[in-house]
């Protein structure tokens, strides 16, 4: 029988509804009743014991808000009755020990992968097109038109097919799921186009911060080779992107193909040399073909996104736990969207191998913060809409939920937004919670795969590494099939521990990463791409 509440650790002053609760219903956990004293929808947190003004409230085993008026045990917890509250990091306070789990069954394990000369390994073989400055993205786009159609790249859109018979006068059926599929050029490469806002018109460190992401794209083992755009009177002019490439990797032979439409001339020169050659590197690179590699060379983005009240207690510690026998392994898991980790700093402090990490986050965390409410806002207004309607009603509470996505393997290294991954074990990345912006910078920094849970469902994926989705329950899964590639509702309904449900996670990671399945989000063709803009317009 499913249990209809759970509390998430002993020391927790709160509990979570599992289903729907009536008033006046009687319900029980770990043999002591509960008195439900208002209708509680599944998701909230109720009052497991009797809050004054002020009290703290409790969850994960850390302070997630405080009481702003009286709260009876048994109550909901509403935004009219708690507000964000958190404790406040100073230093690392002790060395927090960790317990790997059991890796008999993934040590020797391999998936099937590229292999770069830097020795790294992708899990997608990506030729990318992508602009210096936005002015470019123009071409870009030509480009896309030019090379999907004549590559014969993915799959004609049903709502393409739609408009066709509507056209045409033809009998449809609006439920027909059929994808005409198009035979393509090239089997063993894909070919991807970014666009953004940047590189101009904003504040010089702006420019060098996309500079070094853009460099990270072409630095990531999912990427070949790369075609670049430049205007060239631009900020981020082709001497600073080189520059982040060096600073990168100093030694990096990938083939990067760049272009200066003001040397070039007509816009009908710049594309066909463009075109000519980029179709030869391309060409090239469909030669490159998979072969084992351990998992020790996976680099696993851990996102999410429409969190609700559910997605702390079962997406995200599943998540964890194969990230922390990634972690085992020798893999590097990637814990980003600093403000949902609001809460939880401490933990993560006691978990940096090094104080001089420790520090680093810290300072990272204020400054962010600082700035934030420079500009008359804070993390406590980090929680969406969506979140406090599931139950996520104060940033806190939100994050402590999140940071279960990291595990509990130690912090090996911390860094700042564009710098990239190279050591093992979890890295921690300073981003914004912002669900695309904080997958561009993960996949910036070296991740060859992203795992993105959601409680209320989201549409993100990325276009050069494979974005997989985690439902938090099953009645999304269900309801939101197309984008849902894992569903852990079984652990709500208690048929499935955290630790089965991980395992089956990092199964599935390895079958993507192999090129044995797609991501749902790659299917869907849901290529985003926003990179962080920290600065001010000028």
């Amino acid at each position: 029988m499913q249990k209809k509440i759970i509390k998430v650790q002993a020391e927790d002053n709160v509990v979570i509804a599992l289903t729907d609760l009536k008033k006046n219903e009687h319900v029980t956990f770990n043999k002591e009743s509960l008195v439900v004293l208002s209708d509680t929808k599944a998701k909230h947190k109720i009052a497991y014991v009797d809050f004054e003004v002020n009290d703290s409230i409790i969850m994960y085993g850390v302070l997630v808000g405080k009481a702003v008026a009286p709260i009876k045990k048994g109550d909901v917890l509403t935004t009219e009755n708690v507000k964000h509250e958190s404790e406040k990091v100073l230093a690392k306070t002790k060395t927090i020990t960790w317990t790997p789990p059991d890796i008999s069954n993934w040590k020797n394990r391999t998936f099937m992968g590229y292999h770069r000369s830097d020795g790294q390994v992708g899990t997608k073989n990506v030729w990318l097109f992508f602009p210096l400055v936005f002015c470019e993205n123009r071409n870009i786009e030509v480009l896309k038109d030019v090379f999907e159609k004549e590559l014969h790249i993915g799959k004609e859109h049903k709502q393409r097919q739609l408009l066709r018979n509507l056209v045409l006068g033809n009998d449809i059926d609006f439920n027909d799921s059929k994808h005409q599929e198009l035979e393509q050029t090239f089997n063993n490469i894909d070919v991807k186009f970014i666009t953004h806002q940047g590189g101009c018109g904003g504040i010089r460190q702006d420019a060098q911060t996309l500079a070094k992401l853009l460099a990270g794209y072409v630095k990531n083992p999912n990427v070949s080779g790369a075609t670049v755009l430049s205007l060239g009177c631009q900020n981020l002019q082709i001497e600073i992107f080189n520059n982040a490439l060096k600073e990168l990797d100093s030694k990096l032979d990938k083939p990067i193909l760049i272009y200066e439409q003001q040397q070039v001339g007509t816009v009908d020169d710049l594309l066909n040399n463009i075109i000519k050659d980029s179709f030869k590197g391309i060409k090239a690179a469909n030669s490159i073909k998979r072969k084992p590699a351990p998992l020790s060379k996976l680099k696993l983005g851990l996102e999410c996104g429409g969190s609700d009240g559910f997605s702390g207690i079962s997406a995200n510690p599943a998540l964890g736990y194969a990230s922390d026998i990634l972690a085992a392994v020798g893999g590097s898991p990637i814990l980003s969207e600093f403000p949902e980790l609001c809460g939880v700093e401490q933990e993560l402090v006691n978990r940096c191998v090094n104080n001089t990490d420790a520090e680093r986050f810290i300072d990272l965390m204020k400054a962010y913060e600082a700035s934030v409410e420079a500009a008359g806002s804070g993390f406590d207004m980090n929680p969406s809409p969506g979140n406090i309607k599931d139950g996520l009603i104060t940033d806190a509470m939100k994050s402590a939920g999140a940071a279960k996505k990291g595990g509990t393997s130690p912090v090996e290294a911390v860094l700042d937004y564009g710098e990239y991954v190279n050591l093992p074990g979890l890295n921690l990345l300073c981003t914004p919670g912002n669900d695309v912006e904080s997958t561009t910078g993960m996949v910036g920094s070296g991740a060859s795969i992203v795992v993105f849970t959601t409680g209320l469902g989201t549409p993100t994926g990325n276009p050069i590494a494979p974005v997989l989705k985690v439902s938090s329950n099953s009645e999304l899964a269900k309801r939101m099939s197309d984008i849902i590639d894992i569903d852990t509702g079984a652990i709500i309904r208690g048929e499935k521990s955290i630790e089965e449900m991980g395992e089956e996670i990092l199964e599935y990671i390895i079958e993507v990463a192999s090129g044995e399945k797609d991501a749902k989000s790659a299917v869907l063709g849901q290529d985003d791409f926003i990179p962080w803009k920290r600065g001010v317009s000028l």
